[in-house]
């Protein structure tokens, strides 16, 4: 086990990734931080305009070592994105909640990633086209085949952003109660309330043609399936696909 860490590939520890606390529960090789980043949908992105600091949350995905996320070009941070600014970007999943014989010693069951590196403006517009499919076919793959073309005036309005990963590290808490010895003879209740996104029923559009159903690329994406899980595998056929079109290509 130890032989196939070392192979792994690993952000570099430095002063800003490393953990402070519980040692235990940190990695930093890219398999964990990018399975936590792959399983969710949300991140918060964290910068500073003007000595003031902001935390904004938005949509993100990844190709190989970079994040991108985008929005209005009207948007606070994208505009003051442009130049290249350091940011902080986060991903955090909550899976169980923990309670205790103490008050000290509830927790919560998570996994959660922090990623750091300089945030810019992807201004070529053959990226940007990438880009803006790759928005579309991590989460569905192929999907964006399936759609109208998108307009000049839509991609105008759109900003993305790219931002290669320089340092990050992953956390995650899987375990259960941790009382101090003393203390568990004390007469109240402790356990872990496990926690889970999970998908729903879903529910087609009343204007939707007669005939249409849905595409092979949401297939995975089952009434009462954990999304993470339906994430991770998203994002494992649109590496596949990426990379077979560059075979191709």
């Amino acid at each position: 086990m130890k032989e196939q860490e070392a192979t792994k590939e690993r952000f570099a520890v430095t002063g800003r990734n490393r953990l402070k606390r519980r040692h235990d529960r940190g990695r930093y090789d890219h398999e964990a931080v990018y399975a936590v980043l792959d399983a969710g949908l949300l991140c918060h992105v964290a910068y500073v305009i003007d000595g003031q600091p902001y935390c904004t949350p938005t949509i993100h995905w990844r190709a190989g070592d970079w994040l991108y996320w985008h929005g209005s070009s009207a948007s606070r941070m994208l505009r003051n994105l442009k130049g290249g600014t350091p940011v902080c970007l986060t991903v955090s999943h909550l899976d169980g909640l923990v309670l205790a014989r103490s008050g000290f010693n509830h927790s919560a069951n998570y996994r959660s990633a922090i990623c750091f590196g300089t945030a810019r403006m992807i201004d070529d517009p053959g990226e940007k086209a990438k880009a803006l499919l790759g928005v579309v076919d991590r989460f569905f793959p192929g999907r964006a085949a399936e759609l109208r073309q998108t307009h000049a005036q839509e991609s105008k309005a759109t900003t993305v952003i790219g931002m290669r990963i320089e340092e990050a590290s992953a956390k995650v808490r899987a375990a259960g109660v941790g009382d101090d010895e003393e203390d568990y003879g004390h007469p109240v209740w402790a356990g872990v309330f496990p926690v889970q996104t999970v998908i729903g029923a879903s529910e087609a559009c009343p204007r939707l043609l007669p005939g249409m159903a849905k595409g092979a690329g949401l297939a995975g994406y089952l009434a009462g399936r954990r999304l993470d899980e339906a994430l991770l595998e998203a994002q494992e056929l649109y590496e596949s696909e990426t990379e077979m079109a560059q075979l191709v290509g």
